[in-house]
């Protein structure tokens, strides 16, 4: 009778016991980076500096009626780079990094087309890592900074050669 109850114990409870105390999946790790454009170049350029302290929120939107399902606030560390971890999976949700706000006082206007980054937050589509990369998305200056022509000729040279 003994040895029954030792058997039921390790087919019945010891699985559920390892199962309660066994870690949830290992969270999304969504990286990206923040930028300054000082030249007004629409994209990053070699004089391009990072964010220190810019404001960004992960935003997840359901496919079916748009509304926003799931929001997370983050900063930009001193290399203006921002890691935020999210434990669920958000395979029927259309997930975007948003500039909110940047702290630096002459780049305060959002680059257009570079103020989100779509990230694919699901372990359903076959990436192995958890790891998730945002494009970067950037602010510009106020003025185009001295200098920058210099550095914006180097691209039409770039483009005359192709």
């Amino acid at each position: 009778m003994a040895s029954r109850a030792v058997l039921l114990l390790a087919m019945c409870v010891l699985p559920a016991m390892v199962v309660a105390i066994r870690p949830a999946k290992n969270p999304f790790c969504v990286k990206g980076r923040v930028y300054c454009d000082p030249c007004r170049a629409g994209f990053e350029t070699s004089a391009t500096t990072y964010i220190a302290g810019a404001e960004i929120m992960l935003q997840c939107k359901s496919r079916v009626s748009n509304e926003v399902v799931y929001t997370k606030k983050g900063y930009t560390d001193s290399t203006g780079a921002y890691t935020m971890y999210v434990d669920e999976d958000h395979a029927d949700q259309i997930c975007s990094a948003k500039l909110v706000s940047s702290p630096h006082p002459q780049c305060k206007e959002v680059t257009p087309g570079r103020d989100e980054a779509v990230v694919i937050l699901t372990r359903y589509n076959g990436i192995a890592s958890d790891d998730r990369f945002a494009n970067a998305m950037g602010f510009m200056s106020q003025e185009v900074a001295s200098g920058c022509a210099e550095v914006l000729r180097q691209y039409e040279e770039f483009d005359n050669e192709n």
